[in-house]
């Protein structure tokens, strides 16, 4: 790598504004930038070496591993590169937030998966804004086909 591209690196690894995440092949947390400190609340001490269940919702804790287990013994994952992907979340204080993310595969040098990094963005907002003005619509729906 070059100085430039060196530096380049440490400042998206150093941003506060996404978080990312980088799990080893059994899942747990090996990178911790301060994007995720700011989004979940966890510091990097509290993070480093644990598996992801603390930021997953008990109830899809079963579907994560069982996915995750799969990726790393074949290699493929169910999401295409660049996919999109929408999911609940858990912060330090035990708030869910919907948080959307992108993922890569890690491989080791003969090319086998030996974990994952995420770049996740907090899009609670945005989550609630959307179901709301759902809800709304629903109504309207409803009030304007009972007259």
């Amino acid at each position: 790598m070059t100085a430039v591209s060196a530096g380049l690196a440490d400042a998206l690894l150093a941003s506060a504004s996404d978080a990312i995440i980088a799990t080893d092949r059994d899942g747990l947390v090996t990178f911790w930038n301060p994007g995720a400190v700011r989004i979940f609340g966890f510091s990097s001490d509290e993070a480093m070496g644990q598996p992801l269940d603390f930021i997953i919702p008990e109830n899809l804790r079963a579907r994560h591993w069982a996915g995750y287990r799969n990726t790393m013994a074949t290699g493929e994952s169910r999401y295409g590169e660049g996919d999109l992907l929408s999911v609940p979340a858990l912060t330090k204080s035990g708030q869910r937030i919907s948080v959307e993310f992108t993922i890569v595969m890690l491989r080791d040098e003969r090319g086998l998966p030996d974990g994952t990094v995420a770049v996740l963005r907090d899009v609670t907002k945005n989550f609630t804004e959307k179901l709301a003005l759902r809800r709304e619509v629903a109504e309207l729906r409803r009030s304007t086909s009972s007259t």
